[in-house]
């Protein structure tokens, strides 16, 4: 009797990605790499160095009149060709791909040269003339919502383009019967997340279909290629818009490309040539686009057991300059998950949406998680404290319970599964808690700063699109067209010779989804991962899309990659009937295994999978009745559990809920400041886990994040909106070294909304490490609350108090001609060209101190902190 088929499985085995041997041998694709035709002319761009100032006048006359330059275009000539952007926002505040009349952020994009080649329009950009009355700007979010800050948009009433309150059970009883309410401000910075590749854009007119055909490192969500066809005047197939196979990098980032895609395709049609622009450092962080900097007014009411009933949030949330597709996003995609991981019934939200002088914010990794999940897991952590109870043991009181699930939170997110208090249990063994609290005890005896710190996050993944209406009232919706949901979109085709590919709507940005799409089609066909080829490029007039197509919302496990599997599985059912009579079997017995399609019972009874495929297209003709020819499956995915605001504003706002805890310990240099990670642990439950590595991967990138956040990174403005940001010397992004690798732990509760089981897991750290390590922060130096980044230098102020300001002015001694006795005097500096850790270690190492001090030949320490030089100092011609 022959031995029982058992198929091989590839999803949930810890396949290597198939990405990473291009990717790490520099041999892969991204837009800049792809050809262009041999007219092709490159574009450069003047940006404004002010935050707000009215245009008076440009003179352009001599940048255009030199050799190789192409043309010259302002604001004004973009008008004659596009209409400002759409926003969801019914303001009178246009948006347009150049300035118009008034500048209002420092790199705002004003004139754009198009020329031969990149160094003649960079050279161009130089000799441009540009007269401004400079304007007092608004940076401050608090001071730009008083009635006293002027207006960014002047045609507003002021900078409050939205003002919203929301109310779910009942928050005011909740706050009279509670025994203790506990309040904290959080002012959350402004960042980013800077990716390897920048933006590029290829864009070339074809005035006799009236087509802008675009090649651009845009990463979705394709909800803004309707906006861009609507500023271009132009249906949807007016503008072809292609992605690469490969792009370095997306974060959310890559969505604020689409004003650039737009001025590229009118420079084109001006120019009558195609045109390139990469955009350059400089650029990307000063213009791209940041996350929004939130203050957050957050109340707990608690019970003395610990137990929350019911918050009070009041966000401001600072989106720069403009509104851009798809803003306000962070304020509304966590909109259903405002209590956090906890059973709180009683909920008041106000959200307000201020204009300031920066560049316009945008998706950022987390799209308002880390500004949210910051206030609520602060605000735990301090009714812990003032209860004196384990911050722990206070999150554990308030989790959504085992038996609650699906649970329906306050403002309408229904969290479709899990067990959390298992996955805490989980992290506390096998994380060793027991022995990050003993190392705190012991580094306390010995007189050294440790801090233990916890975070729970439920993340939100897989966007329903309607949620961004929740902004509106429901008078407001009630006059639209409902939003609602999600489609993903994918395809299997298998060539004559057995050559299986697959595709679908998500542009890779080295998440690994190649590997994931091989794993699950070859599991259905019976073949190898490494014998399927994924198309990642996505081509708008050819490929298969929808408005909810694209890299975000951690949304491919839970859609793409269901629909490819649905698709691969049409595909096997198809080759199934194909084969079935050729075998002898009913098709409900054939099977697919190892380049073979055989009789279940009887394996030797089979077909080579690419002789069953040659049929379809060599021989259409014996194919079953009513069978189509060829061989390629197209599937669409579209979950039901997502659907419109209802009219008490709730909003099931994702349509799966990952949970982690994290916890950590970190030591503070008493001298330094320097937060150290001594221990972190991470348990998640992300459903089924497709592939344990890609995910582990993932884990890591958003820690990283995380961490960086905590530590590292902050958009800086002065008070007249000048950028200080503008390089990586300014703005610190870790590398490896800066970021202890984290303990990970993993427990699978499938999810019931997703046949694959899967739920997003590459945005919670971002979310919760940020928070982690403040809370451990301020365990370790007893504070009510603290803003990140945790720099040395403010936690330095902490622990010292502020450092004294130096001498406006040196004593200098009055010296006579021949007076041996009487004292020179020197003052001067020396630049540390380092990051501030660097400077901070040269200043407390006496060696490197000496090495950096012009003129040292030698240095001792007297007293901590105290320093005798030997220099030797230069006094006019004579050197002494």
């Amino acid at each position: 009797m022959a031995e029982a088929f058992v198929p091989e499985k590839f999803v949930g085995k810890p396949i290597e990605r198939v990405e990473d041997e291009a990717l790490l041998r520099g041999l892969a694709r991204y837009a800049d790499d792809y050809p262009a035709r041999l007219d092709t002319r490159h574009a450069a761009m003047l940006r404004s160095p002010h935050a707000h100032a009215e245009i008076v006048s440009i003179d352009t006359s001599v940048a255009a009149a030199l050799p190789g330059v192409v043309c010259v275009i302002t604001g004004a000539d973009v008008q004659e060709y596009v209409d400002p952007f759409l926003n969801i926002v019914k303001a009178p505040m246009e948006l347009w791909p150049l300035a118009v009349e008034r500048v209002r952020y420092v790199g705002e994009a004003l004139v754009l040269v198009v020329a031969m080649d990149r160094y003649i329009a960079e050279d161009a950009v130089d000799h441009i003339q540009v007269e401004y009355k400079v304007l007092e700007p608004a940076v401050n979010p608090e001071y730009a919502a008083s009635e006293d800050s002027p207006t960014i948009h002047e045609k507003c009433d002021s900078n409050i383009l939205s003002d919203r309150e929301f109310t779910y059970g009942e928050p005011d009883k909740a706050f009279e019967e509670c025994d203790r309410v506990v309040k904290l401000k959080i002012d959350f910075p402004r960042s980013s997340i800077t990716p390897m590749e920048n933006y590029v854009v290829m864009a070339d007119y074809h005035p006799a279909e009236g087509v802008y055909d675009v090649l651009a490192n845009f990463q979705g969500p394709f909800t803004v290629h309707p906006v861009m066809c609507r500023a271009l005047r132009v249906k949807n197939t007016g503008l072809r818009l292609r992605t690469p196979s490969n792009t370095g990098g997306g974060f959310g980032i890559k969505v604020a490309i689409f004003p650039y895609i737009v001025l590229m395709a009118v420079a084109s049609r001006i120019a009558g040539k195609p045109v390139k622009w990469v955009e350059d450092r400089l650029e990307h962080l000063s213009s791209a686009t940041a996350a929004p900097n939130r203050v957050v007014e957050i109340e707990a009411a608690a019970m003395n057991d610990g137990k929350v009933t019911g918050f009070r949030l009041s966000q401001l949330d600072d989106y720069g300059a403009f509104l851009r597709a798809p803003m306000p996003g962070p304020l509304y995609r966590m909109h259903g998950v405002c209590t956090g991981s906890y059973e709180i019934p009683n909920l008041y939200v106000r959200n307000r949406l201020v204009m300031t002088n920066k560049s316009p914010s945008g998706m950022v990794r987390g799209f308002g998680g880390p500004q949210m999940y910051y206030a609520i897991e602060r605000v735990m952590h301090r009714v812990a404290i003032e209860l004196n109870l384990d911050p722990l043991a206070v999150i554990r009181k308030n989790l959504v319970a085992a038996n609650a699930f699906p649970y329906h939170a306050a403002a309408g997110a229904v969290f479709d599964s899990g067990n959390y208090q298992a996955v805490v249990d989980m992290a506390v063994k096998e994380g060793r808690l027991d022995e990050i609290l003993k190392r705190r005890d012991e580094a306390r005896a010995e007189g050294r700063i440790y801090g233990v710190g916890y975070a729970a996050v439920t993340e939100p993944t897989h966007s329903n699109m309607g949620y961004i209406t929740t902004i509106l009232t429901k008078e407001e919706r009630a006059k639209r067209s409902p939003t609602q949901g999600t489609n993903s979109n994918a395809t299997v085709s298998v060539d004559p010779f057995g050559g299986v590919s697959t595709s679908t709507d998500v542009p890779p940005m080295g998440q690994g989804h190649a590997t994931l799409m091989a794993q699950i089609v070859a599991e259905q066909l019976g073949l190898q991962p490494t014998e399927i080829t994924c198309n990642m490029e996505i081509d708008t007039q050819k490929d298969k899309w929808s408005i909810a197509a694209g890299n975000y919302a951690a949304r491919f496990t839970s859609g793409p990659a269901v629909a490819v599997q649905m698709a691969a599985k049409m595909m096997r059912d198809k080759l199934a009937h194909i084969a079935a009579p050729n075998l002898n079997v009913p098709v409900e017995e054939v099977e697919f295994g190892n380049g073979l399609i055989f009789a279940r019972d009887n394996p030797d009874n089979c077909l080579k999978f690419y002789r069953v495929a040659g049929t379809a297209h060599w021989s259409p003709g014996s194919l079953p009745e009513g069978m189509e020819g060829g061989l390629s499956e197209s599937a669409v995915w579209t979950p039901r559990q997502l659907t419109a605001p209802d009219e008490k504003d709730r909003i099931n706002t994702s349509l799966v809920y990952g949970f982690n805890i994290d916890f950590c310990g970190i030591e503070i240099d008493k001298d330094t400041g320097e937060v150290r990670i001594d221990h972190y642990v991470t348990a998640h439950d992300a459903g089924t886990i497709l592939n344990p590595l890609i995910a582990h991967g993932q884990i890591l990138g958003s820690y990283s994040h995380g961490v960086s956040q905590a530590l590292f990174e902050e958009f800086v403005y002065d008070e007249d909106g000048s950028f200080k940001s503008g390089t990586f010397a300014d703005y610190l992004v870790p590398s490896a070294t800066e970021v202890p690798e984290p303990i990970i732990l993993h427990m699978e509760t499938p999810s019931p909304h997703t046949p694959l089981g899967a739920k997003g897991l590459a945005d919670g750290n971002c979310m919760s490490t940020p928070v982690c390590i403040a809370n451990a922060v301020c365990d370790a130096l007893d504070l009510e609350n603290i803003q990140v980044p945790l720099f040395p230098s403010k936690i330095s102020a902490l622990i010292h108090g502020e450092e004294q300001p130096p001498p406006a002015q040196m004593a200098v001694v009055e010296t006579k001609p021949g007076k041996s006795d009487s004292a020179i005097t020197g003052t001067g500096s020396s630049m540390v060209p380092a990051d501030p850790q660097t400077v901070w270690d040269t200043l407390l190492d006496p060696e490197k101190l000496a090495a950096v001090i012009p003129g040292c030949h030698g240095l001792d320490q007297v007293a901590e902190n105290d320093y005798r030089a030997e220099v030797s100092l230069g006094a006019g011609p004579v050197r002494g």
